[in-house]
């Protein structure tokens, strides 16, 4: 059973370039950190649709001779982790279909919240479903339109879905990328040489030398033909206080998701990193020696505890970067075996001293009680756990693989059980507002309320935006 959140997907679209299928493929290379489940690609050759998908990282389902059959000026790929659906192969994406209006492929990343009722709907009139993703559900929705043009046809489908999507779409010799109106997850438009790219994070284009040109808008159709580009909003959602449409931003993608060097929805994920850690430095101070991270999510937000606590950063844990998906257990019992063959303490850093210890998230708390059991072993003086987030109270039904509710140990725990059960010193989450305050500062709001009306943080807050 998983500790830790897995990321949603990662989607990807290359138009009008002879090299579409490597460049989708080094773009997922890019994504590998949104889904390590499945990977897949469908690239678009004059009208013939190819595709290719496979269980396993990006590396392991492509190769060279894989991808010279993708041919095509066009194509779009997928990264995924298993949100809806199970993980199978049956569900990698893109998923291609043909339908009376020509073939259609998408790449989702997502979650529908009306997905269950919606297909129990479709398969009473009769509609065979393949897969068990709710990605299908689009499939079934474009091909049943009988609207006479491709944006019409789209905005037809995507009026009977509710929840959140960005998606990248190959119909009509066209790219089209979409984005739901309250822009739950984030999604980039690039230009590379005469074509364009669409990516889920902005860092998929620095390694295929795209140029970012803008965010896909929240309820936005952007459809790239050979004539070029054209837009057109569709779909709508409640007002917020201020009046206008609120929207939804995933704030874990700042927490969490987003590779450092990505922008999620214009603001520098590594800024608002260190400012989350800057945050909780003043909410939770610690009188302590040395600040250490657990590694890699906790690094940054480490860094900026420390430099607003004039205390010094150092490695106190080391990630082994080898590992891989399946490992031999020795015969022998090793307490914590699978923690302690991914993480190591520095002993030379933690030993005789008061520690800082910063991480980003907890879901169960085994894996954290083990890190730090870890650490004492080392032989710590003590161990004070700073958390550069809230805590996690609520699942998430937007894409993110969270537990129930009844498995989140901060939802079922109070803070002393929490430090009692992790055997640490002391315990602190950063606040809710702590965390708006953060992202803002990394936005350079100076009033994080504008900022706040538009960011999702149910997961923390309980307060849902789609229902």
């Amino acid at each position: 059973m998983s500790d830790e959140f897995r990321d949603h997907c990662g989607v990807v679209g290359i138009f009008g370039n002879p090299e579409a299928s490597k460049l989708t493929y080094l773009a997922l290379y890019a994504l590998q950190h949104r889904g390590q489940d499945s990977a897949g690609i469908v690239a678009n050759n004059d009208g013939v649709l190819s595709r290719h998908a496979g269980i396993g990282l990006v590396a392991d389902v492509f190769d060279e001779p894989t991808l010279e059959r993708l041919k095509g000026r066009t194509a779009i790929g997928h990264v995924r982790y298993t949100t809806a659906g199970k993980a199978g192969l049956k569900d990698a994406q893109p998923l291609l279909v043909k339908t009376g209006h020509g073939y259609f492929s998408v790449a989702h990343n997502g979650n529908l919240v009306n997905a269950t009722s919606l297909r129990e709907e479709m398969e009473r009139a009769g509609n065979i479903f393949q897969t068990d993703a709710d990605t299908e559900l689009f499939c079934h929705l474009y091909a049943q339109s009988r609207a006479t043009d491709i944006i019409s046809r789209l905005k037809e489908s995507l009026s009977r879905v509710v929840g959140a999507y960005s998606l990248c779409i190959l119909a009509d010799d066209c790219l089209i990328a979409v984005r739901d109106p309250f822009g739950v997850r984030p999604l980039s438009l690039g230009r590379i040489g005469d074509g364009y790219a669409i990516a889920s994070e902005d860092c998929a284009f620095d390694l295929i030398e795209a140029k970012k040109m803008r965010e896909v808008e929240p309820g936005e159709i952007v459809v790239i033909s050979k004539d070029g580009v054209r837009s057109e909003h569709f779909g709508a959602n409640p007002k917020g206080d201020q009046g206008g449409q609120r929207h939804a931003q995933c704030i874990f993608e700042h927490v969490y998701f987003a590779r450092p060097d990505s922008h999620p929805f214009g603001i520098s994920a590594y800024a608002s990193r260190v400012a989350l850690g800057e945050e909780l430095a003043r909410e939770a101070p610690a009188k302590a020696d040395v600040v250490i991270a657990v590694p890699d999510s906790g690094v940054i937000a480490a860094m900026g505890y420390a430099r607003a606590m004039n205390l010094p950063f150092e490695t106190g844990l080391v990630r082994n970067h080898y590992v891989g998906r399946t490992f031999i257990e020795p015969e022998s019992r090793i307490r914590h075996f699978g923690v302690r063959l991914k993480l190591s303490p520095v002993r030379s850093v933690v030993e005789n001293k008061r520690l800082v210890v910063i991480d980003d998230s907890i879901v169960r708390g085994t894996t954290s009680r083990k890190i730090v059991k870890m650490i004492r072993q080392a032989g710590a003086r003590e161990i004070h756990l700073r958390i550069a987030a809230p805590r996690t109270l609520y699942p998430c039904f937007y894409g993110i693989d969270t537990p129930v509710r009844s498995e989140l140990i901060a939802a079922t725990h109070s803070l002393e059980e929490i430090r009692k059960y992790l055997d640490v010193d002391s315990i602190e989450y950063l606040s809710v507002d702590g965390m708006h305050r953060a992202v803002a500062s990394a936005a350079r709001e100076k009033e994080c309320s504008r900022l706040r009306r538009n960011m999702c943080d149910a997961c923390f807050s309980g307060d849902y935006p789609i229902v």
